[in-house]
């Protein structure tokens, strides 16, 4: 019985220690999560407003690393292939400003256009959306 008890209150202690350990892990994990680079747009939405079929539109989405560590963009992903964008290929430094330019080919497109833009990076979440929305007047 005696042995019992014992090996009970081991295990109780071992128990709480993982627990603590746990915890420990997880608020390190905020920690390094708080330390990450962040990604902010000076805007997220840019309105080409009219044109016709055919015309190009190209736009610049600025931002800046707002976080406490390089940011490094992997990929850019347009929701068609007729909106190309293109990013820095270098890690961007904390406080650092660059841009992200897209150009729309509106070709063989008309009425409401939003085109949506994935970025994926080292941020938390790991992908970011900026939109380009428009209006395409169709060829008469």
């Amino acid at each position: 019985m005696i042995l019992l008890a014992i090996a009970g209150f081991l295990t109780a202690c071992n128990q709480n220690n993982t627990l603590q350990t746990a915890n420990t892990s997880a608020a390190t994990e905020k920690t390094t999560v708080g330390n990450g680079p962040v990604l902010k747009f000076d805007k997220e939405i840019y309105d080409f407003g009219k044109i016709k079929d055919g015309d190009k539109v190209s736009y610049s989405y600025s931002f800046t690393n707002t976080g406490k560590s390089p940011l490094i963009i992997t990929d850019a992903i347009a929701s068609c292939g007729c909106t190309i964008p293109s990013w820095p290929n270098k890690p961007i430094n904390p406080g650092q400003k660059e841009a992200i330019k897209v150009i729309f080919n509106s070709a063989g497109k008309s009425g409401l256009i939003d085109k949506q833009i994935t970025i994926t990076a080292n941020t938390t979440p790991a992908q970011t959306l900026v939109h380009l929305v428009g209006e395409v007047a169709a060829k008469k």
